[in-house]
């Protein structure tokens, strides 16, 4: 914490003076901001958004509940490619896995296990499928690691259940 300004620094040059009191505004800003934006929120926020990134890709694979469509086997089979894993099987695991480990994320339950299991996917689609969005993935992977590592904080069922 920076002392308090007192009545020397009325005798400051006037740009000294306001450079003085600009920094102190920003210092208060920056211990505000640092009070509302808690771990807990950070852990939410980045649970709730790679929920909604990885469950919506899932939901371009599927009609009705989890019927994966013969569309989303093709891209497997042509733009995907991934290596090792026949296109139906692949394209049922990334379908399951998108709709399961974002309702995890959710809930905040298996947290850690769930970011790790996204992690890996982005990964994949990373080195075989698209390896021009790094950027995008970056992104995707910083949140996940974030949740590998902190777990899903205390607004999680894994807190609750004492598995975090």
């Amino acid at each position: 914490m920076h002392p308090p300004i007192t009545t020397a620094a009325a005798a400051l040059p006037p740009s000294r003076s306001a450079a003085r009191g600009l920094r102190a505004r920003w210092n208060r800003a920056a211990l505000t901001l640092h009070r509302v934006v808690t771990p807990e929120l950070l852990a939410v926020a980045a649970r709730l958004s790679m929920a909604a990134t990885f469950f919506q890709s899932g939901r371009t694979k599927v009609d009705g509940l989890l019927h994966v469509t013969p569309g989303a086997i093709e891209l497997f089979r042509t733009e995907y490619k991934v290596p090792l894993l026949p296109p139906e099987l692949a394209a049922h695991l990334a379908a399951y896995a998108e709709h399961l480990f974002p309702l995890l994320l959710v809930l905040g339950l298996a947290t850690r296990l769930s970011a790790a299991a996204l992690l890996g996917m982005t990964l994949v689609i990373q080195l075989f499928v698209y390896p021009d969005a790094w950027p995008t993935h970056l992104s995707w992977a910083g949140l996940l690691l974030y949740l590998v590592g902190r777990g899903g904080g205390r607004w999680a069922f894994d807190r609750a259940l004492r598995l975090a």
